[in-house]
């Protein structure tokens, strides 16, 4: 990181109260509109929630090519608890993008994430995310090895309730800005792995 630049956790705080600014309607990209050229249905379209995501958006493109410029990781460290155990693991910032020293920080912790998720998820129904999680398929322990070969780095997360409990593994490829939507899915993309209480079903 270049001294004197910003931080990790100084962008996230700072993007935390622009995005507040933002949603107030204290920032506006007045460019930006809803509007499809019929008067019949425009005058009933109110241009300020597209306005007040534009300017954010705008905002997170100037913080992004600051990380750049400046060397400033996105990579902050999570901690999951699940079965007894626990696992510090870093992940990118879901406002941040990742640098290029940051991918092989990510890929270095990939297998201690995938087998913190086997471990904990032992007895567990496993499933593969479809549709960008809109069905789901049953999936054999066994098959996880296969999916993992592609996958250059791992995250996962948890979802508990009373009678509920989801545990998710993400498996991806390049940029993680960019898997989590699967654009440019040769270059960027990603697999969701849901492991679930037996008889249970994903949710998204």
């Amino acid at each position: 990181m270049t001294p004197g630049a910003y931080s990790t956790e100084d962008l996230i705080e700072i993007l935390a109260t622009e995005r507040e600014a933002c949603l107030r309607g204290d920032r506006l990209n007045l460019n930006a509109s809803p509007f499809i050229g019929n008067a019949a249905v425009d005058r009933w379209l109110d241009p300020s929630p597209m306005q007040k995501f534009a300017a954010f958006q705008d905002f997170c493109k100037q913080v992004h090519n600051y990380q750049r410029d400046r060397d400033v990781s996105g990579i902050v460290w999570c901690e999951l608890t699940a079965g007894g155990r626990s696992l510090q693991f870093p992940r990118i910032h879901d406002r941040l993008v990742a640098l290029d020293r940051d991918l092989p920080v990510l890929h270095d912790a990939k297998l201690s994430v995938l087998n913190f998720w086997l471990g904990v998820t032992e007895g567990m129904d496993l499933y593969l995310g479809l549709n960008g999680g809109k069905t789901y398929e049953s999936l054999e322990r066994q098959a996880v090895t296969a999916i993992e070969r592609r996958a250059e780095w791992a995250d996962m997360w948890m979802s508990e309730g009373q009678r509920f409990l989801q545990i998710v593994l993400q498996l991806g490829w390049g940029a993680p800005s960019e898997a989590a939507y699967r654009r440019g899915s040769l270059r960027s993309g990603c697999e969701y792995l849901y492991a679930v209480c037996p008889g249970q079903l994903p949710i998204g």
